[in-house]
């Protein structure tokens, strides 16, 4: 019996390394526009350099993780601004800081990678 045309192929896909399958971009676009927006007010430069430093800061973001986990660990860093005894029964949950400082890491290398200034403020 003679190998069909298709074994080459075939044996091209048994063997070729597994491929990684990229994160989604599932960031809606008004986040999107509010991130940006909020990282040009903490880093004030040049309006057009500023809007492509903090849209790659985005998109690295968004390449670690994904919009649900971005909104729970933005909503902790939030909710940890509360004044009073609600803010501060967050404040003193370790479990609330991990995820706070999680996030943090996350956007300290985001905004590394895409050269913006982390003493600006």
């Amino acid at each position: 019996m003679k190998p069909g045309p298709f074994l080459p192929f075939v044996l091209a896909m048994l063997l070729a390394p597994p491929v990684s399958a990229a994160r989604p971009n599932d960031f809606p676009t008004q986040e999107r526009v509010l991130y940006v927006q909020e990282c040009m007010q903490q880093h004030p430069g040049d309006g057009y350099e500023m809007i492509s430093k903090c849209s790659c800061a985005l998109d690295a973001v968004a390449s670690e993780i994904g919009y649900d986990e971005y909104t729970t660990l933005h909503t902790a860093t939030l909710a940890q601004r509360i004044a009073g005894e609600r803010g501060a029964v967050l404040r003193d949950n370790t479990a609330v800081g991990k995820e706070v400082r999680r996030l943090r890491e996350i956007q300290a290398r985001a905004n590394k990678h895409c050269f913006i200034d982390a003493t600006a403020k």
